[in-house]
């Protein structure tokens, strides 16, 4: 039986309340039958642990990252502690950055139609992947900005490396996604090339890797135009790779066609590391009450044990991330259990055991 450690960082806020179920159900699959079991090293990092300590990411933690098979993150952030110069300490950045974590990936998928806000017509589905580029872009120079009494400066850049290694990312995720019957193996860059420089390189990149995988389609798009097109008809889309901070406000949007943040996992992956943790942030106003929505932190969970599954080749893990998905997919579909996000009216915990009781269920 294989052993996966998994470092986890608990976050603030409500980070640590959804947290909790989660490493449960993760542990109850977590077994012989499966084939694989999961140990988990809890480690300190974020704005209460900077609070305190006067450090966001302690290097013991950071070690304990480099070293885990994989890591599980929970929101972090709180919007009363920050650093001196006034940004806010986001160490779920930090990490991207040291760890190289240049593909950030945002699923988007209908779990339960009435939960979107959009009218979905029949016969179509919305199941596509929206890739950022996550260690570079505009966010090159956080917290490095130039700020002069009259002007300010923020530094975009895009390079070669990261870049032809996140459309390698793309390219591959398209095939495996064509293989599984989800996509028509169809890659859109998405990106400001008539207006920026910087983006016709970017651009020029993609066609060069697209050039590579004659078996696969590709197109381009304009990023104020994909916002209009992921509202006006996003079933047509099924893998998009972006910059940066196109991507960062891209998957809020793509979190609003499924309902809500609260159902909005992701993943940061590198070519040796890899990061899982819910889209939304630590909701300071609700924690400590129960109320939290732990959906996608378990959907980021089932997102891992995917990863590992492809990564160590290791069919137990990846049936149990299908299951798991599987099963957050039939509690939000029956919409009996949910949270006062999501327009219900359980708690954490509701909702937590009732992912586990449609495991149990099968």
């Amino acid at each position: 039986m294989q052993n996966f450690e998994i470092a986890v960082f608990e976050g603030d806020g409500i980070g640590p309340e959804i947290m909790r179920p989660t490493l449960d159900i993760l542990s109850k699959l977590s077994s012989a039958a499966s084939g694989y079991n999961l140990t988990f090293s809890i480690v300190p990092a974020g704005a209460a642990h900077y609070a305190k300590s006067g450090e966001s990411f302690p290097e013991h933690s950071m070690d304990v990252a480099r070293r885990a098979s994989a890591i599980l993150l929970s929101a972090m952030g709180l919007p009363d502690i920050r650093y001196p110069d006034g940004t806010e300490i986001s160490p779920q950045i930090d990490i991207r950055k040291r760890l190289d974590l240049f593909a950030g990936v945002r699923p988007v998928r209908v779990h339960a139609a009435t939960l979107s806000p959009l009218t979905i017509p029949n016969g179509k589905e919305i199941d596509f992947v929206l890739i950022r580029e996550s260690t570079e872009g505009l966010f090159y120079s956080q917290g490095c900005g130039e700020v002069e009494e009259n002007e300010a400066r923020e530094t975009l850049r895009i390079t070669r490396d990261v870049s032809q290694k996140l459309f390698q990312f793309a390219f591959a995720l398209a095939a495996q996604r064509k293989s599984q019957g989800r996509g028509r193996g169809h890659v859109t860059c998405v990106d400001k090339a008539n207006v920026f420089r910087a983006f016709a390189f970017f651009r020029e990149m993609f066609d060069a890797e697209a050039a590579r995988h004659p078996e696969l389609t590709s197109d381009h798009a304009y990023v104020d135009a994909m916002a209009l097109w992921m509202v006006q008809r996003p079933w047509d889309f099924d893998v998009l790779v972006t910059e940066n901070m196109f991507g960062d406000i891209l998957s809020d949007l793509g979190a609003g066609i499924m309902g809500g943040l609260g159902v909005a996992p992701s993943a940061d992956i590198g070519l040796e590391h890899a990061v899982f943790q819910p889209c939304h942030g630590s909701a300071p106003d609700i924690a400590g009450q129960g109320l939290a929505n732990p959906f996608a932190m378990i959907l980021s969970a089932a997102m891992m044990l995917d990863w590992l599954g492809v990564t160590h080749d290791h069919s137990g893990l990846l049936a149990d991330g299908a299951r798991l998905q599987a099963a957050v997919d039939h509690v939000l579909a029956r919409g009996d259990v949910l949270t006062r996000d999501l327009g219900g009216a359980a708690g954490t915990e509701d909702a937590a055991q009732a992912v586990m009781a449609a495991l149990d269920a099968g």
